[in-house]
């Protein structure tokens, strides 16, 4: 049973010696600020002042040590899914969208088109001769090109476009609220670009040739089905540029 007290207990002067070597070492503005966190502590468990013996304020500072702990793991663990789920969304070796996290993005601006009707569009890339640079100088010049290629296709791109990688020397780009011609237009413009910046290997100027396709996402289709159409209107150029 609770006794009640009418007063300051003998206790009182002992346990403000006590509760100041705990913090001995400590700044005196934290002194403070730990015992206040105490008594704050205590006045939302609904302890009395008068009932905060020694064993009370021990086991409310394992408590604040305990949940600030939990508190710390929490963020970490936080941090540590949004660096997973960075890693699970990103190519194994360009740092730009994968597969998976590309047709993601491309089903949910199919979706938005569907509901606003605002048009977006895709854009579907290819490096041509790949092979013969892999097969002329070696995997890692491969490797090279395709580096080369997403750094300046990001740098020609506004923050609002999505880019990935689709597999190999492919690469697909979605512009939201881009219209076909707008979509052609970049993508011309972005053939230029890479025209413009050929890769140095080893000393060796290698230009890149790309081939394109478009497509608009207008929804009422699915991602697979706009990415195959988007791929076949890109091997119609490829065929075209063979022509020349």
């Amino acid at each position: 049973m609770r006794v009640p007290t009418t007063g300051p207990t003998r206790k009182s002067e002992p346990l403000r010696r006590k509760t100041a070597g705990r913090i001995k070492g400590a700044s005196s503005a934290s002194s403070v600020d730990a015992v206040r966190n105490i008594q704050d502590t205590a006045s939302i468990m609904g302890i009395p002042a008068e009932e905060m013996t020694d064993k009370v304020r021990t086991a409310i500072m394992m408590l604040m040590s305990e949940v600030d702990s939990m508190r710390k793991g929490l963020e970490l663990a936080h941090r540590k899914i949004s660096e997973l789920e960075k890693l699970a969304d990103q190519d194994s070796m360009l740092a730009i969208s994968n597969r998976r996290a590309f047709v993601r993005e491309m089903t949910r601006m199919i979706s938005y088109s569907q509901r606003y009707g605002i048009s977006s569009s895709l854009i579907y890339l290819d490096l041509n001769d790949l092979k013969k640079i892999n097969d002329a100088y070696g995997h890692p010049a491969g490797d090279a090109a395709l580096s080369h290629l997403a750094n300046v296709i990001v740098k020609n791109l506004r923050k609002s476009d999505i880019i990935g990688r689709l597999g190999g020397d492919e690469f697909g780009i979605i512009l939201p609220k881009a219209d076909e011609k707008t979509a052609h237009e970049k993508a011309l413009s972005l053939i230029n670009a890479i025209n413009e910046s050929p890769l140095n290997w080893q000393g060796k100027m290698l230009n890149l040739k790309m081939a394109y396709g478009i497509h608009p996402l207008l929804g009422h289709e699915s991602a697979d089905q706009a990415l195959n159409q988007a791929d076949q209107n890109m091997y119609a150029h490829k065929r075209e540029l063979k022509k020349q």
